[in-house]
């Protein structure tokens, strides 16, 4: 039995260059509407398509509807809670076409995130978000 010891002589330091991660940073939406381009250079989503993430302040109480529109890709729109859960997820709107539309009752106040994906990891493109807090009807 050969010690251990003489098994690492003569074997050259290897070292390893340590690789950083790109920051995750979502984009805070700081008006009603953006319009942005969904690219190759976005998040992958794991399955050969890519995603853009929105930040937004929502308080509890607040109703919200999300209209996300493209003429050049089939959109999802995710709203994602402070804790990671999904709260609501669209993919075709009801006017019939690609676009997405959703509506939530806020319960918890706090960052949420808008996640702007196509449909099944295809295509990219041009988009419009529109966020719009809904008013309560007075009696």
């Amino acid at each position: 039995m050969i010690p251990a010891t003489l098994l690492a002589v003569g074997v050259p330091h290897l070292s390893a260059n340590a690789q950083t991660p790109p920051l995750y940073n979502p984009i805070e939406l700081t008006g009603s509407e953006v319009s942005d381009s969904l690219t190759d250079q976005d998040i992958p989503t794991g399955f050969g398509g890519f995603y853009r993430d929105y930040v937004v302040t929502f308080e509890a109480g607040d109703q919200v509807v999300m209209d996300l529109t493209s003429e050049e890709f089939d959109t999802i729109i995710t709203l994602i809670a402070p804790d990671g859960s999904t709260v609501g997820e669209n993919d075709d709107g009801p006017d019939g076409t690609t676009n997405s539309l959703l509506f939530a009752r806020i319960t918890q106040g706090g960052q949420y995130i808008i996640r702007v994906s196509p449909y099944a990891g295809q295509g990219l493109g041009a988009f419009t978000l529109r966020v719009s807090r809904l008013q309560p009807i007075d009696d």
